[in-house]
């Protein structure tokens, strides 16, 4: 892939469209506590799910937008048959600077080598604890070597660029956020932490359970000795920081100090919902304008329209919200399905 001069469209906040969250299913092979707690869920009909041609051309209208990088996400992206499929098919877009996964790494040994050769770039794995016990507890399944497996596994095939994703949950895995840096240095990739996000789906969420950006710092800079900032070069949402031997790692702290003012992601789910925040109740559903015939043209105008008039600082608003609770209750996501985080990707 090469960089290609895009136009940056802004929105009514000045920021450009150049970020893509693509899910490509809402299926996963874990139950988390922050994404999927409860017993029972609404899946997306198969019918309904775009194919990955649809997927394809949608990505090539948005990229007449600006957008140059996409993330395929789920749910769970491997549980996607022949996902790697779909990946080749948007490596060969010149258009796309880079085309990335975030994925539980559960499948991720089998299909690493794979991935890496139909183009795929940038894998994200999440990982939230090193006890088998705990990982137990928060996803409700016994696969953490697996995960570890599917990390190696990557590293194997070649990708340079691995990042581990920990969400932190107080009482639930805030003591180890020295052993998972230090895991991370161990094997070469760079790990981020996650503040615990009131997104749709994270019903039992409350902000005692939240570990802040500080006390992670905090945490880090008992175990680990001095902390120095590194500057920002782009709109990542991680905040990044190098210890004193030289290893790096990131904070995510979207809920005491969200980024929306330079946020330029959106995202689209499986059956092709638009949302252009992760907390929006509202998308725009290009599946049915796409499925009855519409023109490029037509689609590319719809976007532009959607985007110009976009305004979201979903994360921002809810910061200092009194008696702050969970974005949705068990009843609305069953009454809309769309809110939870698995359908439309992280």
């Amino acid at each position: 892939m090469v960089p290609g001069p895009m136009p940056r469209l802004p929105d009514r906040l000045g920021r450009p469209l150049r970020n893509l969250r693509l899910s490509v299913t809402d299926r996963c092979n874990l139950r988390c506590q922050y994404c999927m707690p409860e017993a029972e869920y609404a899946w997306l009909p198969k019918a309904n799910v775009l194919t990955y041609e649809e997927m394809l051309r949608l990505v090539r209208v948005f990229v007449q937008l600006g957008v140059d990088k996409v993330r395929l996400t789920g749910g769970e992206p491997l549980l996607r048959s022949d996902v790697t499929v779909l990946v080749r098919m948007l490596a060969a877009l010149p258009e796309l600077r880079e085309l990335a996964m975030t994925t539980n790494g559960i499948l991720l040994a089998d299909k690493a080598a794979a991935l890496r050769e139909a183009g795929l770039q940038r894998i994200t794995v999440s990982l939230d604890t090193l006890d088998a016990a705990t990982f137990r507890l928060l996803a409700r399944r016994d696969d953490l070597q697996r995960t570890l497996a599917g990390i190696d596994a990557a590293r194997a095939a070649g990708f340079e660029d691995i990042k581990l994703d920990t969400v932190v949950i107080a009482g639930v895995n805030d003591g180890e956020l020295g052993a998972l840096l230090d895991y991370a240095r161990s094997v070469g990739v760079e790990i981020r932490f996650i503040e615990y996000m009131d997104v749709g789906g994270a019903t039992h969420w409350s902000p005692e359970r939240v570990v802040s950006r500080a006390r992670i710092l905090e945490a880090i800079g008992r175990s680990h000795g001095a902390i120095t900032p590194l500057p920002r070069t782009d709109s990542a949402p991680a905040e990044r920081f190098r210890l004193g031997d030289g290893t790096h790692f990131g904070v995510i702290s979207s809920v005491t100090q969200p980024f929306c003012a330079t946020c330029d992601r959106a995202r689209l789910t499986a059956d092709g919902m638009w949302f252009t925040c992760l907390y929006a109740s509202e998308g725009t559903n290009l599946r049915d304008v796409l499925r009855r015939g519409a023109s490029d043209e037509e689609l590319l105008a719809q976007l532009r329209s959607v985007w110009i008039a976009r305004r979201d600082r979903g994360a921002e608003e809810r910061v200092g919200t009194p008696d702050r609770r969970p974005l949705a209750d068990s009843a609305a996501l069953r009454q809309n399905p769309h809110l939870e985080m698995h359908k439309r990707g992280g």
